[in-house]
């Protein structure tokens, strides 16, 4: 079994005897589609990019377009049925990222924050905090656009992550 330390900007990782496998992208709100799929040429990684038919995502060299319907969870529910302990996976969704690792993978939000099992609980339990507000109507401002500074970020956390597991894992 492999365990791989990486900084502490991404904490420890261990993928067991799992190696990196794809990159897989909950596309229906991502920012960071191009830079994802750059940095993943990068490394020879295959990208499956999911969304609903309400988006519209272009096939390209390296990259698999999956649409599903339109349901609230269907992009999420046919990246948590086709990911697998290896993968990196690419969402803003808690649950999601809950899956993810729960099968071992890498979950990293679109701004690139590694989704940790340690804080996990947390976050899910803010996320229903949240909807238990909306449902009384009471609502929020979404997160704030991102700006091309934190794409670049991303890009760089994005190569950097795979930079150290590739040293470290057989890609």
């Amino acid at each position: 079994m492999s365990v791989i330390y990486i900084t502490q900007e991404f904490g420890e990782v261990s993928l067991g005897t799992s190696r990196l496998r794809k990159i897989v992208v909950d596309g229906d709100a991502c920012p960071v589609k191009q830079e994802i799929i750059t940095v993943a040429r990068e490394f020879g990684l295959p990208v499956l990019m999911v969304s609903s038919y309400d988006h519209v995502l272009r096939a390209e060299e390296g990259v698999k377009v999956v649409q599903v319907d339109r349901g609230a969870d269907s992009a999420d529910l046919y990246i948590a049925n086709h990911i697998s302990a290896g993968d990196i996976v690419i969402t803003q969704d808690y649950g999601l990222a809950a899956l993810a690792l729960g099968k071992r993978c890498l979950a990293l939000s679109n701004r690139g924050q590694e989704y940790e099992n340690s804080t996990m609980d947390f976050m899910l339990e803010s996320r229903h905090a949240k909807a238990v507000e909306r449902r009384r109507g009471h609502y929020s401002k979404g997160p704030k656009a991102i700006t091309a500074e934190e794409k670049n970020l991303f890009q760089h956390k994005l190569t950097k992550l795979l930079t150290i597991l590739q040293e470290n894992v057989q890609l």
